[in-house]
């Protein structure tokens, strides 16, 4: 589809959590007709984007990630810049690095992790070089951290960013663009494609899509998440701060107004509940250990949500072809690094929907899988 005919087109999404509205807001600006469904309100309180610290850590999340994502990671940071600037509404956004700390009592674990950031950075030359801290340079580069570590792993050009500023920001691109947004209204894609009214029909439902992303074998799970929010004014933490610790890795993310975000449970469970006492005992425990002035501060919000993640832990994207009917275009499994990746998925995205196929995609090392249907029968190409 060129972009002419592209400008023609008519398009619907569903699921309007991060990736749904950047993919609105980059068609609508292409001239595309859009509609925009989603379950929830345009609050995106049901969003796993809702419940995240936004942190863009390629070099950070290399230690426990595949090479794919790293790669999407360091394309998307540059991106983040250009595609925030575009926004009506101020996003918060920072780029002063990634800082590691960790106690005494746990310097071999360090010793491996950094051992392990050092042959990441060997093996993919664009990754910067991690920076090992004395007491003097730690002081210098977080002066209030120097009361309680005398040494530290400095993590240059990391980034992070208000996720819900940005939600907020493009649901408001939404409504200036003229995107149609049909909330609270829990359509299945599928219907949609049926109608005959799309020439495609994307599906960004994260968790939602289980039984879609089950038919093609690839089994989509949610991973449950946990997350704290903190008013802590005694508190001036300059950037994300990572704790290493071998029960309860931490981290800590700084927003504007002494906002502060802190997680990293991780639990392999579908469970929306409330957070556990247990989960928050000891995020609490770990996050006073890092600063005393958090004894202080207040709780504004314990939050649980499930991120989609598929049975590699990969993200991937799949483009279903039949003939008579609109193009379905799945996306999913961006995991514990969506905010991470998210422009380069976009990226990719567009490419299919204009031309079938993505350069940039291949480069990163996404998943794309495309099937074709015709008179009932489906193959993989």
């Amino acid at each position: 589809m060129t972009n002419a005919a592209l400008s023609r087109s008519k398009l619907a999404i569903v699921g309007a959590g991060l990736m749904g509205r950047l993919l609105a807001v980059a068609l609508a600006k292409r001239g595309a007709q859009v509609d925009l469904f989603d379950q929830a309100g345009p609050d995106a309180k049901q969003a796993a984007a809702r419940i995240a610290a936004a942190m863009l850590a390629p070099l950070a999340e290399s230690a426990i990630t595949e090479d794919s994502v790293v790669r999407m990671g360091i394309y998307s940071l540059p991106r983040w810049k250009s595609l925030i600037g575009e926004l009506t509404s101020p996003v918060f956004f920072q780029q002063e690095g990634t800082l590691i700390v960790w106690h005494r009592q746990d310097s071999s674990d360090a010793e491996r992790f950094i051992a392990h950031l050092h042959k990441n950075s060997l093996h993919n030359p664009q990754l910067p070089k991690a920076q090992v801290l004395n007491s003097e340079a730690l002081r210098e580069i977080e002066p209030e951290m120097s009361e309680r570590f005398n040494q530290g792993l400095y993590l240059p050009n990391e980034g992070q960013l208000d996720n819900r500023q940005l939600l907020d920001a493009l649901a408001i691109e939404l409504e200036r663009l003229s995107v149609k947004c049909h909330w609270h209204n829990a359509i299945n894609p599928e219907s949609l494609r049926d109608l005959g009214l799309y020439d495609q029909v994307i599906d960004c439902r994260g968790t939602g899509a289980q039984t879609a992303w089950n038919k093609s074998q690839k089994t989509l799970r949610g991973v449950r998440g946990e997350v704290i929010r903190l008013h802590a004014p005694e508190v001036k933490l300059r950037r994300p701060t990572r704790l290493i610790h071998p029960r309860y890795p931490i981290y800590i993310a700084p927003k504007e107004n002494d906002v502060y975000v802190v997680g990293a449970t991780e639990i392999e469970s579908d469970d929306l509940s409330e957070m556990s006492v247990r989960s928050a005992m000891e995020l609490l425990s770990a996050v006073y250990t890092v600063h005393s002035g958090f004894a202080e501060a207040r709780i504004l919000e314990m939050s649980t949500q499930c991120r989609p993640t598929l049975q590699d832990n990969l993200p991937a994207i799949e483009h279903h072809h039949q003939d008579g009917l609109a193009d379905l275009i799945l996306i999913n499994g961006l995991y514990r690094h969506g905010f991470m990746i998210a422009p380069a998925i976009l990226d990719c995205a567009m490419e299919i929907i204009e031309s079938g196929s993505s350069a940039t995609a291949q480069e990163l090392g996404l998943s794309i899988t495309k099937a074709q249907s015709s008179h009932g029968v489906t193959a993989c190409v």
